[in-house]
């Protein structure tokens, strides 16, 4: 195409350009807002703990799984016994264990070329402990013990903390572990009102009743003149200690046994409850002075089984007591001479219980 002949003077004008198509760019002008509201600015709340985007006006989700942006680093300098600030991210500290407790654990999952193994060997010879390791194994155990008899998680607690403590102190070396470990649980079983009998912890522990007894003597003596037993911070753990500090524990009372042999023998809370009132007031009357509690739990709950009308045999009570039926027999023949003094009669009023289907003693 030729190109046009201009006069003197004229400029010429631009050849036409192409538009060009431009770049994508975001347009940050854009807000979420509440459909519902529709307010400007949007009052939007952003829920971390939930994870969602919430109108703040009539509390519509805008979104959900919102990701946490802010920084995880918090401060427990308050919660510190230390008075240190151990700013970092990751469970708190056990107070059961020493140390720092945040070590690197290597895996064996390298293809079975054998490094891993080599440098996992390596990191435990660098920090291995031994104090804490033996720790590890005497709570290992203690816990076993206590889900065998089913102890509360309050109990076990308290006898991993009671084992520490002699631990720390480096006390009763001449002791074997085991009877250290017997007598703390049976010391953590009174202080949490869910007393064991020696018999119970040697069958348990397979600790010879006389050691157990020593065990339990010389730790009531330790922790009563020690002064460690004050609260300490014992985060998730469960325990229970008395305001001014150790209290001593006292014999366990029959009453205490009454309600675990009655929930044994599958018997009733309301059983459960006038056995107990039986051997209080067996013990306010000295009916059975001198005799074992154990033997005073069986021969109640034996009384209270037929007064309520859902008999158990002295056999079947022995096996759970652990004492022979013919004690239980013998002490039942003192209760059924006291009768009268021991039921209470409204215990037994409106048919729901019977002073004659009491076997008759001879």
């Amino acid at each position: 195409m030729a190109s046009p002949i201009l006069s003197p003077g004229a400029v010429p004008e631009p050849a036409p350009v192409a538009p060009q198509e431009e770049a994508w760019q975001e347009n940050l002008n854009t807000q979420v807002m509440c459909r519902e509201c529709k307010e400007i600015p949007p009052n939007i709340v952003e829920e971390f703990s939930n994870g969602d985007m919430v109108c703040g006006s009539c509390g519509l989700v805008l979104g959900d799984r919102i990701v946490d942006t802010r920084s995880e680093w918090r401060t427990f300098s308050n919660d510190d016994q230390g008075n240190d600030d151990p700013s970092r991210v990751g469970d708190g500290a056990n107070p059961l264990l020493n140390g720092s407790q945040l070590q690197t654990s290597i895996s064996f999952g390298d293809g079975g070329s054998g490094r891993s193994r080599d440098l996992h060997r390596t990191q435990n010879k660098s920090t291995h402990d031994k104090s804490t390791q033996g720790l590890l194994a005497a709570y290992k155990q203690i816990g076993a013990y206590c889900d065998v008899y089913q102890i509360s998680k309050v109990a076990c607690d308290t006898a991993k903390q009671y084992y520490k403590q002699v631990d720390d102190a480096k006390a009763f070396k001449g002791k074997t572990q085991d009877a250290i470990i017997a007598g703390c649980l049976f010391i953590a079983c009174r202080q949490n009102n869910v007393p064991r009998t020696f018999r119970e912890i040697y069958a348990l522990t397979k600790v010879s009743k006389k050691e157990i007894g020593r065990s339990f003597k010389a730790l009531e003596k330790f922790f009563a003149t020690s002064n460690t037993m004050g609260p300490v911070n014992t985060g998730d753990l469960r325990i229970a200690y008395p305001s001014d500090g150790y209290a001593a524990t006292t014999s366990t009372k029959a009453q205490e046994l009454c309600s675990r042999y009655s929930s044994q023998l599958g018997l009733g809370h309301q059983i459960a409850m006038i056995s107990g009132a039986l051997a209080d007031k067996v013990a306010e009357l000295g009916a059975l002075a001198g005799r074992s509690p154990l033997s005073v739990a069986a021969a109640c709950i034996f009384m209270a089984s037929y007064l309520m009308k859902n008999p158990r045999t002295a056999k079947e009570i022995s096996n759970i007591a652990g004492v022979s039926d013919g004690t239980i027999r013998t002490a039942y023949k003192v209760l059924y001479g006291a009768r009268d003094k021991l039921v209470d009669p409204d215990s037994i009023k409106d048919g729901k219980g019977d002073m004659k289907l009491l076997p008759v003693v001879q």
